[in-house]
């Protein structure tokens, strides 16, 4: 009993410390501050449809028509509410006290993490902080990339629930994994759930080879039935997710491509050189050593002892050359762009390279093993050997992009590596001159690293970045020498920071070693090195500067004059489509918040959808910009009958200037039309093609596989009409009058009725299917007729009920497993 209250006594002291530095590092929060994040913004812009119909109706809309003309809504801020585990979610969470929660979920999910692999409970909250302080943890908190954030916070738990069950606790252990995967799939993010399983892939082959050499059969089976129920029930507790998910997959860009050009960049998701463009450059992983080896961010601050700024003050005022410092391209790697790098703080290097020269086993070669492939899959491009065979071979691999984001598998098992042998240090499980030796071996490696780089690093590079031409060009060839200079000096200063921090973690584990400090002292010493490592290098990139007053908060997408004009414009029309070009339409989704886009930002567009902009939206906005440039006003109208595509999309309104009234657009299609022809495609090659030289307010392109549900003769009859008379997300309802049937096609995006979007003419079913590349065609038959489509996708209502039930049964199981050992506990 007193080992246990021992336990908890230092599972309080790590949840108040842990919330303690949360609240330190995220202080505005306590003013009411939140972080500014793009993504979250998009996310504003994208969900408002959404969460307006949560809120007037208390329904989940499951689908959208504010973002690339329409698509479905779980993709974006659907609420599974059936999966229970959503609870414990909101206890790890502060109840969502953000930002100061996502450092704190960092802490807990590896401080649960090293219990599970046995380190000593006090060194284990020592050890939290060489995860969690990660810096590329903390630039994707900027980004706003949420549920990227909650996911590698869930990610130690879950691997060290493996690990326990591998040996010895089988049911603990399970439980553990089963809770923590299903709070990580719960908070969607597939990519990082995914980079979680190549982990335990590999500690999995690590373990098999093991088994066999043991012989210890009996045992692994126990394990691994156990964790493959609570896999089930992880996977379960997020069945309606999971599989509207995969259903939606098929048809977005991560699904398998239709057209046949660039076929050999292609994989069965995404291509080749999207899937890739931000690859890690193979020298820029030393980063993980030197934070700004490349730099740092695309656009960092640099000090005013610098030679740009030198050379500022004799061009500009000193006033507004400190001004221009603190937004300077200093980042000189290969990656399009970057937040920052991966730095894993150079103490916990030293301890890395410590642990590999003295940690014995399989899970010292299991960690290594992580860490390599992480690298060379971080790579991408810059390492196709292995990166292709991944995007071709390798199940799911290709659904995902930003390769780069591999490197967060590397940022799991070094701090692990670091920790573990630490661990081994102070149980004194290491022969003394063994100890001292490779204590000495990892301060030759690891700061021999940092003084070659501070005494050459000018003579292996030039400091070059692919934007200096730019600069070049327009006469700034001395601005850019300068810059180029102060690229190496922000080098050479952090290989001198790492290298003082190298010669300190030495000092303190030889301090140890000699007996001049004992084990309380040297993990607190060791956990305070690491903090007063990293911490610095994170406020670079999150910082009070990142924080924002709650007012402007909420008012960070306002209404222009051009999103009033719209607003207020008198019409009739219950939906219609506006472009918005005063922003890039296809990479921002405020446009969204106040109408239904064409545009949007999204990661899992529709394929098809961005096929269309490839091929025709893109040009037919360059046709409006260079009518607008040409200043002739006359062309406007011509121009707009022109738009084959946009019409087609019911693109009523224009957005130039956000200031000024946009373009009303006359000669959109309208909700719904008819046609009298119809042109029969072979394939999806032959339907694009077939768009560009198709009056599509009058002939129908049709696949050949939809050939059967036309009508035997197609025809108009002048006196025919369709309206939309009542619109929500997920219902679509129109009145229909004609003497003949009509191939009808409405201006929405098509989503085959097998997943969800049903048609009744009169409440009798019917079936509907594709028309122009990406629209929805119906055969009416003559008369007066109600037409009702609406989303009801079966995924979403029989998922709940399996999430429903799995989560009921895996917190059920937790409650029975405590409940015994609190009982054997208290007996004992």
């Amino acid at each position: 009993m007193k080992t246990l209250k021992e336990f908890w006594l230092s599972v309080l002291v790590a949840v108040v410390l842990f919330l303690i530095v949360s609240i330190a590092y995220m202080f505005p929060a306590l003013e009411g501050k939140n972080i500014s994040q793009h993504d979250i913004t998009q996310h504003i812009g994208m969900s408002k449809e959404i969460e307006d119909f949560r809120q007037e109706t208390g329904q989940e809309a499951l689908w959208t028509n504010s973002i690339f003309g329409g698509m479905p809504a779980y993709l974006i801020s659907t609420r599974y509410k059936t999966n229970l585990t959503r609870f414990i979610h909101y206890v790890l969470n502060l109840n969502n006290w953000r930002p100061i929660s996502f450092l704190f979920l960092y802490l807990i999910g590896f401080y649960i993490a090293l219990l599970c692999f046995g380190v000593n409970r006090w060194l284990s909250i020592a050890g939290a902080f060489a995860y969690a302080f990660s810096s590329y943890f903390f630039t994707i908190i900027v980004a706003g990339h949420n549920a990227k954030v909650l996911a590698l916070g869930y990610l130690p738990a879950i691997i060290g629930g493996v690990y326990l069950a591998f040996n010895g606790r089988h049911i603990l252990g399970s439980l553990i994994f089963g809770l923590f995967l299903s709070l990580q799939i719960f908070i969607v993010h597939l990519q990082i759930t995914y980079y979680t399983f190549i982990i335990l892939l590999i500690f999995g082959l690590y373990e098999i080879v093991s088994v066999i050499k043991e012989k210890r059969y009996l045992e692994f089976s126990k394990a691994f039935g156990w964790l493959l129920v609570a896999a089930l029930l992880a996977i379960g507790s997020n069945f309606a997710y999971l599989w509207t998910t995969y259903e939606y997959g098929q048809y977005s860009m991560r699904g398998k491509p239709e057209l046949t050009v660039d076929d050999e960049i292609k994989t069965g998701g995404l291509n080749k050189d999207y899937a890739t463009e931000w690859s890690y450059g193979i020298d820029e992983t030393l980063t993980f050593l030197i934070p700004n080896f490349k730099g740092g961010a695309s656009v960092s601050a640099l000090p005013e002892n610098s030679k740009t700024y030198e050379f500022l003050k004799k061009i500009q005022n000193p006033k507004d050359a400190k001004e221009n410092i603190k937004h300077m391209p200093t980042y000189w790697g290969e990656q399009m762009s970057t937040a920052g790098p991966f730095y894993a703080g150079a103490v916990v290097i030293f301890l890395f390279v410590l642990g590999l020269f003295l940690l014995k086993g399989r899970v010292k070669w299991w960690l290594l093993t992580v860490t390599i492939v992480s690298i060379l899959l971080g790579w991408g491009r810059n390492f196709p050997l292995l990166t292709n065979f991944f995007l071709d071979y390798f199940p799911g691999y290709n659904k995902f992009r930003t390769v780069s984001m591999t490197l967060i598998m590397a940022a799991f098992a070094i701090p692990l590596t670091g920790v573990l042998v630490s661990n081994e240090i102070i149980r004194n499980g290491i022969e003394k001159k063994v100890l001292i030796k490779n204590l000495l071996n990892s301060l030759y490696v690891t700061g021999g690293i940092c003084l070659f780089f501070i005494l050459f690093a000018g003579a292996f590079y030039d400091f070059k970045a692919s934007i200096d031409e730019q600069y070049i060009a327009q006469g700034a060839t001395q601005f850019i020498d300068a810059l180029q200079a102060d690229r190496l000096m922000l080098l050479r200063r952090d290989a001198f920071r790492s290298l003082i921090f190298i010669a300190l973690g030495f000092g303190i584990v030889y301090l140890y070693y000699i007996g001049k400090m004992s084990k309380g002292y040297f993990i607190a010493g060791l956990g305070l090195l690491i903090l007063i490592d990293m911490w610095p290098v994170d406020k670079r990139y999150l910082n009070a500067d990142n924080f924002i007053t709650k007012r402007q908060y909420k008012n960070q997408i306002t209404k222009s004059k051009a999103d009033d004009f719209i607003l207020n414009f008198d019409n009739s029309d219950l939906s219609y489509r506006v472009l918005n070009l005063s922003v890039s339409p296809f990479q921002d989704a405020t446009t969204s918040y106040w109408h239904k886009s064409i545009g949007g930002y999204h990661g899992a567009k529709m394929r098809r959808y961005q096929d269309l902009i490839d091929h025709y939206i893109f040009p037919e906005i360059q046709l409006i910009i260079q009518t607008l440039r040409s200043g002739r006003i006359s062309l406007v109208d011509s121009t707009m009958a022109d738009l084959t595509c946009l019409n087609m999309l019911n693109t009523k309104f224009i957005i130039y200037n956000p200031e000024a009234m946009p373009l009303v657009n006359n000669s959109h299609n309208g909700n719904a039309w008819f046609v009298d022809d119809v042109k029969i495609a072979a394939n999806a090659d032959e339907e694009l093609q077939f768009l560009g030289s198709t009056d599509l307010s009058k002939v129908a392109v049709i696949n050949k596989e939809f050939t059967s549900q036309l009508p035997e003769e197609v025809a108009i009859d002048p006196s025919a009409s369709i309206d939309m008379v009542s619109y929500k997300p997920n219902e679509l309802i129109y009145k229909y009058s004609s003497s003949r049937p009509q191939l009808t096609i409405f201006s929405e995006i098509y989503y085959p009725a097998k997943n969800g979007w049903k048609v009744t003419i009169d409440g009798k079913e019917t079936p509907h299917f594709r028309a122009d590349y990406i629209l929805r065609a119906l055969n009416v038959p003559a008369g007066d007729h109600e037409i009702n489509f609406s989303f009801s996708p079966q995924s979403y209502y029989t998922g709940n009920k399996i999430s429903l039930v799995s989560s009921g049964l895996l917190i059920l199981l937790l409650l029975i497993f405590s409940i015994i050992e609190i009982k054997k506990t208290v007996n004992q």
